[in-house]
């Protein structure tokens, strides 16, 4: 039993940091699949690109969301969450500076912005990731 519950403290960082970018993720994804029209009008992309992209954000928050609902949360499974991150991070600043998304400029600053947050969870999650392994 105590094992377990240091296992738990340990893990709850982690815990953390993934529900979080479930949470916004998916709220994204929601939003860009129900307003794609008024959001496409004011970002830039077209509303069928923006639907794309609220599906794949919603599954992809309900994906991470379950993993932080595991009893023990699969280091795998977080490395695979912080490299989608990075490569979203980096996807989303080459569509800035391409030009290849077709932003406005409030767009492109909400690309940046959005950027930075996905960014941000990633070093949250590589943190937790490490916090779990020392103790």
């Amino acid at each position: 039993m105590t094992a377990l519950t240091v296992t738990t403290d340990r893990m709850k960082f982690l815990r953390l940091a993934l529900a979080a970018d479930a949470v916004v993720t998916g709220g994204n994804g929601l939003i860009y699949l129900a307003f794609a029209g008024p959001v496409g009008t004011l970002l830039g992309p077209d509303a069928g690109l923006l639907r794309g992209i609220g599906v794949f954000l919603l599954v992809y928050g309900i994906a991470v969301g379950l993993l932080a609902t595991r009893r023990e949360i699969s280091p795998a499974g977080t490395k695979a969450v912080i490299a989608l991150n990075i490569i979203w991070t980096l996807a989303s600043i080459a569509a800035v500076v391409t030009g290849a998304a077709g932003f406005t400029t409030i767009g492109a600053i909400w690309a940046i912005a959005q950027a930075l947050v996905v960014a941000l969870f990633a070093e949250l999650q590589i943190t937790g990731l490490r916090k779990t392994r020392t103790a």
